[in-house]
């Protein structure tokens, strides 16, 4: 029988060898697979996503902002301040965070992700998300993306907001559900239109699955996106999430534009 002091070290000790393993294995991977910019897909020289040069030209979303959509301020202001356009005409959805500014940088993040399928920086994305939203997820019961229309979904392979979503529920712990709601009209994309006429884009575009509306049933729900522009789809995912039954909708993005709701890119 064996004694309990040689258990004891060999219980210490094979946590470190694989450990060890752990090391060589990643050290291995990173010769035979090196770490790449998600910009640039220029090998990088140690660890990280990003070029140094390219961190400076993020901006992340840090200070004090509009306790509905999110806008930053550029001045001081009162926690629980709401800026003029939400005062105005205040949103469907009832808080809305993102991790960043859409800018040159972060907008080749966005793409990257969309139209490349590079998840190797979806940990480190939906990692931003999860501080920017930490208080959104706090009280949060189920996370959901903005799905993709059928025909379009078959034609990408796959819905980027979808990913982040479920990175953002594994991280945070909360309850993932991929498909609640779904996209019944195929509408065209809203890069060039104006808030108005995105508006009119999304609107009856989305309904909640009969599958999942106990799941929504009196819940707070965190909608995932990439980006937030004038908030039309956001708005219009969280007006058909409050009819079935939603407690609570709130939004959480990777980036969002600079400007008020009104703004496009």
């Amino acid at each position: 029988m064996p004694n309990v002091a040689t258990d004891t070290r060999a219980g210490k000790t094979e946590p470190r060898r694989l450990r060890r393993r752990v090391r060589a294995g990643r050290t291995l991977a990173g010769l035979i697979w090196p770490q790449r910019s998600l910009i640039t897909h220029r090998e990088l020289p140690g660890p990280g996503a990003l070029e140094p040069g390219l961190w400076s030209k993020l901006t992340f979303i840090t200070g004090q902002q509009c306790a509905r959509c999110g806008l930053p301020f550029e001045i001081a202001v009162e926690p629980d301040q709401v800026c003029g356009a939400c005062l105005a005409d205040p949103p469907a959805y009832d808080r809305a965070r993102a991790a960043l500014i859409y800018g040159d940088i972060s907008r080749d993040l966005v793409l990257g992700l969309k139209y490349q399928g590079r998840r190797d920086g979806l940990g480190m994305l939906s990692g931003w998300m999860g501080n920017a939203g930490a208080e959104l997820l706090a009280g949060a019961d189920l996370i959901t993306p903005v799905p993709l229309h059928y025909f379009r979904l078959i034609w990408r392979g796959f819905n980027q907001s979808g990913w982040l979503a479920a990175a953002l529920a594994q991280s945070s712990g909360v309850r993932l559900s991929v498909d609640t709601l779904k996209r019944v009209k195929a509408t065209p994309i809203q890069g060039n239109l104006s808030a108005d006429a995105r508006r009119r884009n999304v609107q009856g575009a989305f309904k909640v699955r009969s599958s999942r509306l106990k799941l929504v049933k009196g819940k707070r729900v965190v909608l995932v996106d990439d980006v937030l522009t004038t908030g039309a789809t956001a708005e219009a995912c969280a007006r058909t999430l409050k009819r079935a039954g939603a407690a609570c909708v709130d939004v959480i993005t990777l980036a969002r534009v600079a400007g008020p709701r009104t703004a496009t890119i």
